[in-house]
């Protein structure tokens, strides 16, 4: 059968589990909230919320280069040195490294954006739709959906995952919270592109030539 997506979101909300986790609970369940809610209980899938709030310290620093130039060092933490050599949680943070690299987020989750970078993008936002003619009333509420999808952008708990743009890596996480038994936090990134932030010199063909040639 068909499942809605806010039906899906409502069951995401009531236990904490991933959305493809409560998804499949109710597909499993014809749509029935209560009893997909039992489901993932029985699975253990419904206590990633509750992990989330545990203490994470341990985990791995790792690093993913592309075709030399573009690279990223990655952190990701978990409760203990043990989960920390688990394969699928190397083969997690591996896939955090190559996001961050496709994606080119500047933050791991809203809460780092600050106020005065809200508050600047929002400004933007507003001209942007005033711009198109928007009244102003309207522009202020057309702003706010907007910034969701500069969230997307910037932010890399709220991006697609690139293996499966139907999840958000926030949701990719949770599911492996539950399946893995412990807290895991992406605490922080850096990324590197070859000529980023330098002043490229310019010139054109004609002006290359005649050097060549020594004119």
């Amino acid at each position: 059968m068909s499942i809605s997506a806010s039906k899906v979101k409502e069951l995401r909300e009531l236990t904490g589990a991933g959305m493809m986790d409560c998804k499949k609970a109710l597909v499993e369940t014809d749509g029935d909230i209560e009893k997909a809610i039992d489901l993932l209980r029985e699975k253990g899938l419904s206590k990633a919320a509750k992990k989330a709030g545990r203490i994470a310290a341990e985990g791995l620093v790792d690093a993913y280069i592309h075709n030399g130039r573009i690279g990223v060092l990655i952190e990701v933490n978990s409760e203990t040195d043990f989960v920390a050599k688990n394969d699928e949680f190397k083969q997690f943070v591996k896939d955090m490294a190559m996001q961050v690299a496709a994606a080119s987020p500047k933050y791991v989750s809203k809460e780092e954006v600050s106020d005065e970078e809200l508050a600047k993008e929002r400004e933007i936002l507003k001209q942007q739709a005033i711009n198109e003619g928007k009244p102003e009333h309207i522009a202020a509420k057309i702003v706010e959906g907007r910034i969701e999808k500069y969230f997307e952008q910037v932010c890399l708990l709220e991006q697609a995952f690139i293996k499966d743009p139907d999840i958000k890596v926030k949701d990719l996480l949770n599911e492996k919270i539950s399946k893995i038994g412990e807290n895991i936090k992406i605490r922080r990134f850096v990324r590197f592109e070859v000529g980023e932030g330098l002043e490229k010199r310019e010139e054109n063909f004609a002006e290359e030539v005649a050097k060549q040639m020594g004119m």
